[in-house]
């Protein structure tokens, strides 16, 4: 504590003598309470799938929503509240989603769109329920014939399901997790789950390796181009989409991303139609974006989830707590011309 003396400067005069007052008395130092620091919240449960804290058990089986992104589908209702978002391409130049839920639960979930192949190797490494509309005739039969997977196709089961008017079809389709689960209860389908394990770090982590990466662009095709700019106040990156804030329909935020990994894979086109083949299981070339740092990576699938390793150790790097997005884009041209970032 800085004490102040308080004197009083001297007068010079002939008559009377200069006097000087006598000093200020010494202010008596008063005790300095010590505040506590605000405790951190303790919590009996983690979300495995984002390493969040939770007082309730997180031990029931993901749901998988194949999420339309054509522009009349925007903006989405739901992907705020899934656990891990991967968006790549179907047909043509246009991405659709595969959102994950878990830990979290949306009033609404949509559009909802078709299935493919490399869609359902996703979600089956997560265990998940595979919600969707129609697909591609390899994977209508995949799971027609599959004893492991389990799903809930709109075509043959409306009721799960509705249109809404304000949309035309097929960009008008929504489900919702009340709606999913009696699904799940009225087919006799497991609800519980053992999921795979993914490495977290701690919640007060600051990410200081890696180069600076603050704003990112991911570019599918010339007319289909996803952005990220990083907010230091929350520590995620806010996406866009075609250059506008990307929102959600229900809550109207703008969608945010903790953890970010953009990886190569290899594409192949299988028939007229555009519908593709996708290499999900690597390994490939990508980055992971965290806390406004980018790090180069090796990615590959191992335990049915892909992960991101250290170029230089081999190692696999943990995720922040929070949700993750994964952009998986064509191997051709590369990560060279279709990302960017500084």
């Amino acid at each position: 504590m800085m004490l102040i003396l308080l004197t009083a400067c001297a007068q010079e005069t002939t008559v009377p003598p200069a006097q000087t007052e006598p000093p200020a008395p010494t202010p008596t130092p008063q005790p300095v309470t010590q505040q506590p620091s605000p405790e951190q919240p303790t919590y009996s449960y983690t979300a495995p799938l984002t390493g969040m804290g939770t007082n309730e058990p997180v031990d029931h089986r993901p749901i998988m929503v194949m999420v339309n992104n054509a522009p009349p589908a925007r903006p989405q209702s739901g992907l705020d509240k899934a656990d891990i978002v991967y968006e790549l391409l179907a047909e043509g130049e246009m991405t659709r989603f595969v959102a994950i839920y878990q830990s979290q639960k949306p009033k609404v979930i949509g559009p909802v769109r078709s299935i493919r192949p490399y869609f359902i190797q996703l979600g089956a490494g997560f265990d998940a329920v595979m919600i969707h509309a129609g697909g591609s005739p390899e994977a209508l039969e995949t799971l027609a014939h599959s004893t492991t997977y389990n799903s809930v196709n709109e075509i043959s089961n409306g009721k799960y399901f509705w249109r809404e008017k304000f949309r035309k079809m097929p960009h008008n389709l929504y489900t919702d997790l009340d709606r999913i689960d009696k699904a799940i209860a009225d087919k006799g389908m497991r609800d519980r789950s053992e999921l795979p394990f993914l490495p977290f770090l701690p919640a007060d982590t600051v990410i200081t390796d890696g180069a600076k990466a603050e704003t990112i662009q991911v570019t599918y095709h010339s007319l289909n181009k996803a952005s990220y700019t990083y907010d230091p106040e929350s520590k995620k990156y806010l996406r866009f989409t075609a250059g506008k804030p990307h929102t959600d329909l229900v809550t109207k935020q703008q969608l945010s991303v903790t953890n970010l990994l953009v990886i190569a894979a290899r594409h192949k086109i299988l028939d007229s139609e555009g519908r593709r083949e996708v290499d999900i299981n690597g390994p490939g070339d990508g980055y992971l974006f965290q806390q406004g740092k980018v790090q180069p990576v090796i990615w590959k699938r191992v335990n049915g989830v892909i992960r991101a390793y250290s170029v230089t150790d081999q190692k696999e790097l943990p995720l922040l707590p929070g949700n993750t997005w994964v952009n998986i884009l064509p191997d051709k041209p590369g990560l060279a011309k279709e990302l960017s970032f500084q």
